[in-house]
């Protein structure tokens, strides 16, 4: 049976068009690790978390910032595409620097969950979402994402890449494409740059998707890393695509 694209509706169930990653409703999603090895091109992903908890410590002024601009200036000055993951929280703690995304024809936006509450148990320490409640969290955030505009996809990132047979079921109504990855650049544990630079440039390869992060202080050296990651990246030949380019 052809797989019909979709694209979604205000229910945050797709409907006919060709947004990237749509699948037909109450088919099982597909789990994407990488792209085509023959082309020479990455995607750069970016993970845009936002727990209750980091909500409450940006309240509580204990952090600064959980996004981080000056990584958005590193891309838009380089013209370098760039995948977004982005949680409802997210967004709604930070319309303007989503605005901004959204409003960049080289960045597209996809779906990272609402609240980034584990679909699985032992899922990083972090809070589990109900299972009753995957599909709505999803489609909650599928709305809150779309009247931002720009290159929105039915792309779908678990948080903490955590998920088993019951979550992609839940997930199966919505029309959605789950996208893993193959090169984890580990930079919300890092200590300093170089680390976040050699775990991607020890990793990449043909197809590669990248999982960066632009949450400034759960990550706070990817934007130091960058400009390195994309030296090497250039020393490979390697360019850097749009995930949906990277699949198509």
């Amino acid at each position: 049976m052809e797989n019909t694209p979709e694209s979604p509706t205000a229910s945050g169930v797709p409907g006919p068009s060709s947004t990237p990653g749509a699948s037909r409703p109450g088919v099982l999603p597909i789990v994407v690790q990488h792209g085509p090895r023959a082309a020479k091109r990455v995607a750069l992903t970016f993970d845009a978390d936002m727990t209750d908890a980091m909500a409450a410590r940006l309240r509580r002024g204990e952090v600064a910032s959980y996004a981080n601009l000056r990584l958005l200036n590193i891309l838009e000055k380089r013209r370098i595409p760039a995948t977004f993951f982005v949680t409802g929280q997210w967004a709604e703690q930070y319309p303007k620097v989503t605005r901004r995304i959204a409003g960049n024809p080289l960045f597209e936006i996809a779906n990272h969950s609402y609240e980034h509450a584990a679909f699985t148990g032992d899922c990083y320490h972090l809070p589990r979402v109900a299972p009753a409640a995957m599909t709505e969290g999803v489609a909650k955030t599928f709305r809150s994402l779309e009247p931002f505009g720009g290159r929105q996809t039915r792309y779908f990132r678990f948080p903490g890449l955590c998920h088993d047979a019951a979550a992609l079921r839940a997930l199966a109504p919505l029309g959605v494409t789950v996208i893993d990855g193959d090169v984890i650049s580990g930079d919300p544990f890092a200590k300093g740059p170089s680390p976040v630079v050699n775990a991607v440039l020890t990793q990449v390869e043909p197809g590669s998707i990248v999982i960066l992060h632009v949450t400034e202080a759960n990550a706070q050296y990817t934007d130091d890393a960058l400009p390195a990651i994309l030296a090497g990246l250039r020393r490979r030949n390697l360019e850097p695509v749009s995930l949906s380019e990277l699949l198509s």
